[in-house]
Formats: structure tokens, C-alpha cells, sequence
């Protein structure tokens, strides 16, 4: 009688342990946090300058991630960015995440639906351009970019800037998109080395 007592008490106990484990193991998924503000999955960038008086004028470069999600990040063609000069040109992005060729994913639609976390910031030669002037934002956030789109918040997105050239001609400059990532982080001060980068590419500068 005692060996049968005895089984009964393992039993039990090897049910109120394995119910203890299962609890257990449950708890540990329900306080497990979830995975956000992940930066995006970025394959293909252009940049596409337009003239905005002639709309036949577009000059488009690019960069593009040969690798898809392996160690190498995107790398810039060997295009330059070529302006005319006395000329205003429109910067926009087309941005993709085309590892499924079937299924392409428009990244810039997403930074769009969450530009409170996200800015483009800019470098360019000294005085390249005569608007904006100086050399670009990605030093001091504060300095001038033409920014034609802003967040909910009222502070600069990027996916759409103006870019004046004067009658001084470029040869060889320089110029460097970068793209910050920054959910609670971004304000009216914040900069280019808050958050995390989800791209920063440059291509030579030619104003003539």
C-alpha cells in the first residue's frame, strides 16, 4: 500500500510541476517585448533631381544593396549628380525594398506614414548651391535645407527638398543624402548622429 501511496505522490507531483513549467513558459512569451522600430529593409535608392522649369531636365542617381539582407549595405553607382547651373531642381526619392521581386515594398510610403521617425539630412560642397547656402545640415542640424515636407509635429521630413544653383560652376563636389531613423528621438533639434541610419550615400557634384 505504501509503494501505490508512494506512485500517487510522484504523479501528482509530476503534475503540478509540468502545470508550473507550462505557466511558467507562458508568462516568459507574454513579458517578452516586442520587436519594434526596426530599421527598414532598403535594396534600391535614387535620387531624382527635376528641374522645375523644365520638366524634361531629371537627373537621376543611385544606389543599389547587391547583397539584399547579406553584410554588404547599398553602394553608390558611378553616375554623377550633373546640374545645370542658374536652375532650380526638385530632390525626391524613390525607395525600395525589392528582395521579393514579386512583391517590391515602397519603403518611401512607409518613411512617409512614420516621418515622426524619421529625417533626411544633407552635405554638400561650401556654397555649391546659392539656396540653401553653406554646406549642408548633417554638421548642424539647425543650418538651411529647403525642406518641402514636414511631420505631424511640424519638424522636417526630407522627402521632398528644392535646390538652386547659381552661375558658379562645380566640377568633382560633393554631395550626400543621409537618411536618420528615429522614433522618440526625433524633435525640432535633434540631428544627424540621433537615432540609427538607415542610409547615407554621396556621389559626386557637377554644376555647369
Amino acid at each position: 500500500m505504501k509503494t501505490i501511496e508512494l506512485f500517487k505522490n510522484l504523479r501528482l507531483l509530476a503534475l503540478l510541476f509540468g502545470a508550473i513549467t507550462i505557466v511558467s513558459c507562458s508568462d516568459d512569451d507574454d513579458a517578452a517585448p516586442e520587436e519594434e522600430n526596426e530599421l527598414e529593409v532598403i535594396t534600391n535608392v535614387s535620387l531624382v533631381f527635376t528641374n522645375t522649369a523644365d520638366a524634361t531636365d531629371v537627373v537621376t542617381v543611385s544606389a543599389v544593396d547587391p547583397d539584399g539582407e547579406g553584410i554588404q549595405g547599398l553602394q553608390e553607382d558611378n553616375t554623377a549628380i550633373t546640374l545645370s547651373l542658374n536652375a532650380t531642381y526638385r530632390l525626391s526619392f524613390v525607395i525600395l525594398n525589392a528582395l521579393d521581386l514579386d512583391d517590391v515594398e515602397d519603403i518611401g510610403e512607409e518613411i512617409e506614414e512614420e516621418d515622426d521617425e524619421h529625417q533626411f539630412f544633407f552635405s554638400f560642397t561650401q556654397d555649391a548651391f546659392v539656396n540653401p547656402t553653406g554646406d549642408g545640415n548633417v554638421d548642424t542640424a539647425s543650418d538651411p535645407i529647403n525642406y518641402e515636407d514636414e511631420d505631424d509635429n511640424g519638424n522636417p521630413l526630407g522627402l521632398s527638398t528644392t535646390w538652386t544653383t547659381g552661375a558658379t560652376p562645380v566640377a568633382g563636389g560633393n554631395f550626400t543624402a543621409r537618411l536618420q531613423h528615429q522614433p522618440d528621438v526625433k524633435t525640432a533639434t535633434s540631428g544627424a548622429n540621433d537615432g540609427d541610419t538607415d542610409f547615407n550615400l554621396s556621389f559626386v557634384l557637377n554644376i555647369q
